[in-house]
């Protein structure tokens, strides 16, 4: 059964509603089918964006992406499909743009052996989507375990990839029966799938938080959740210098005791020397959102601020303008204990700006995790919408000098 669609009156009258009329928006018209669900966005082709989104098929799951250019989306396109994929909210699949021609996409793929048992596949095509090249394996241990919440990004000449990695694992598919540590791992990939470069970053992490990937002035900046031996499961940077990863270092110390994984990463944004990291914390028994900027290429960051207190769902993303502003995006409650993908300015000095509510969507699981990129003069927001128990994936258009 199809969603029924909302008239243009509607959606006008809704944006209006949840954002007291504070911001002009409007909805891009998107043609991903019922039942679409974890969208991912990212700067595309040129000055383009790109969104990628898994839909369901028959007896199928299809790798979907389009492109916006501003005006509207292309006519989506598929990268990949399969029978015996992983679907998760939180590990979700992505299409990249490395260069002006070269996208990356990747996807989960099962394992026989437990729920948690799969492997990353990637393809790579080199004429801006139009042909995909022969699908690889990004890992290469070959064991029975996890492998997933991948980042994709332009290395010098190649691709970049990074993901979390459950090869020192009891292999069993359990996060309850971990006999080692899921590890963060990266290598580098030509636009064949020749791997090289392949390393451990860090022997610990926290098994199940998505990771993110900006690249500063220095090289590739990684975000992700730590872990210690005490449970202690705080956001750390890796910085690549010259050419070789960096040991992991906090962020910020919330000290954020958690026998379990929040599944609630961080999101990373760089330009220059300028690195903004967002993340989500329940520290204490208290939620937050919160924001650290870091001037010397995240060498080292700024006490952190405050973006959210009102007992926020989390599931952040950033990004920073190029007169040192950032935006936080993340999902936040209404007053009627719905959820909301909220968005906010903060100034160059650290001084948060007014919350706008961009859309509405759930609090649970499906609602997956809302995508925001910035588009010239606009904001381009992704989410799964929900409507009874249909999902689609929906976009929206924001100025931003509407959101200031």
């Amino acid at each position: 059964m199809a969603i029924p669609r909302r008239s243009p009156a509607a959606v006008l009258l809704l944006a209006c509603l949840l954002a007291a009329c504070s911001a002009e928006t409007k909805e891009a018209e998107l043609t991903a089918a019922s039942g679409s669900a974890q969208p991912h966005l990212a700067r595309g082709p040129g000055s383009s964006i790109v969104l990628s989104w898994l839909e369901p098929a028959a007896d199928q799951t299809l790798l979907r992406f389009s492109v916006f250019d501003g005006d509207a989306w292309t006519q989506p396109a598929t990268v990949a499909s399969g029978s015996n994929w992983f679907v998760n909210w939180a590990d979700f699949p992505s299409v990249s743009a490395i260069n002006d021609t070269t996208l990356a996409a990747h996807w989960l793929r099962k394992q026989p052996g437990g729920v948690y048992v799969y492997d990353v596949y990637a393809s790579i095509s080199t004429d801006a989507g139009a042909s995909w090249g022969e699908p690889f394996v990004v890992h290469n241990d070959g064991t029975a375990s996890e492998h997933g919440f991948v980042s994709l990004f332009p290395w010098q000449d190649g691709i970049g990839a990074l993901w979390l990695d459950g090869r020192n694992t009891s292999g069993s598919g359990d996060h309850a029966a971990h006999s080692g540590g899921m590890a963060l791992r990266s290598a580098k990939f030509s636009s064949d799938g020749t791997a090289a470069e392949r390393v451990e970053i860090d022997n610990l992490v926290c098994d199940c938080c998505s990771t993110d990937v900006a690249i500063a002035s220095t090289g590739p900046i990684a975000v992700y959740r730590d872990r210690t031996e005490d449970e202690i499961r705080d956001i750390a940077v890796a910085r690549m210098i010259d050419g070789v990863w960096q040991p992991g270092e906090r962020v910020a110390a919330d000290n954020w005791e958690i026998s379990g994984c929040p599944v609630n990463g961080p999101a990373v944004d760089a330009r220059s020397e300028a690195v903004v990291v967002a993340w989500f914390t329940a520290a204490h028994s208290q939620p937050l959102v919160r924001l650290a900027r870091s001037a010397d290429s995240g060498a080292s960051f700024a006490p952190p601020i405050t973006i959210d207190d009102d007992a926020p769902i989390g599931r952040v993303d950033v990004a920073l303008l190029d007169d040192g502003r950032t935006i936080v995006s993340w999902l936040g409650r209404t007053d009627d204990g719905g959820g909301a993908l909220k968005a906010m300015f903060v100034s160059p000095d650290g001084r948060p700006g007014k919350t706008t509510v961009i859309a509405s969507t759930g609090v649970g699981r499906t609602s997956g995790f809302p995508q925001m990129v910035v588009h010239g003069n606009t904001l381009v927001f992704a989410w799964t919408d929900i409507l009874g128990e249909e999902t689609r994936v929906r976009t929206r258009v924001v100025r931003i000098g509407d959101l200031s």
